[in-house]
């Protein structure tokens, strides 16, 4: 499903509740609006902190080059 949004005289717009949840926002958190073809694209930002041990139990052992033993 896809949530339409409609943008304020003030260029403001609201994000979906469906949205906020997903992406576990909170009010006063920053994002990056990024304009990336014909569309625009809001990251939220995060701190070290909140992403520390996001890539736990990933695999890192990988195949090196013979002379980079």
């Amino acid at each position: 499903m896809m949530d339409v949004v409609t943008i304020s005289p003030k260029y403001q717009v609201v994000i979906p509740r469906s949205v906020r949840e997903r992406l576990q926002l909170e009010p006063g958190q920053r994002v990056q609006a990024i304009v990336y073809g014909d569309r625009v694209e809001l990251i939220p930002l995060r701190t070290a902190r909140s992403l520390r041990g996001f890539v736990r139990g990933i695999d890192s052992q990988v195949e090196r080059d013979a002379d980079r033993d």
